[in-house]
């Protein structure tokens, strides 16, 4: 089996129309998201390595420093399938963009270090 990285992607414009929604909105869509979450997650258990979670701020460090800085990512899992096309399908229809302010869900293969064991 190999292992891939899906990374969950969300544009700061559908975060905020996201946030507009009325609180009593948002916290339904909330709730049947994360049953429709928890659903698929149970679904693909024997797949899924690392269940991942939202990150918070992102610091991007380079040569020149430490900086804040935003990214479209969302969470993340880990999961296990015979191929990339394989991975992929595992997030078709994934509640992160049917009933989240999510655009997308990037798969990608986790390769070998070069010249590592």
């Amino acid at each position: 089996m190999k292992k891939f990285l899906a990374v969950d992607l969300g544009s700061s414009a559908a975060m905020n129309t996201w946030k507009e929604l009325p609180e009593a909105e948002r916290k339904e869509k909330e709730k049947v998201g994360m049953g429709a979450w928890s659903k698929w997650a149970e679904d693909n258990k024997k797949s899924i390595v690392d269940q991942g979670a939202p990150p918070g701020k992102t610091k991007r460090v380079t040569k020149e420093g430490i900086s804040d800085i935003k990214n479209e990512m969302g969470a993340y899992n880990v999961v296990e399938a015979e191929s990339h096309e394989e991975a992929a399908k595992l997030f078709e229809n994934h509640p992160h963009f049917t009933m989240f302010p999510g655009e997308a869900v990037e798969v990608m293969e986790y390769l070998p270090i070069p010249g590592g064991k």
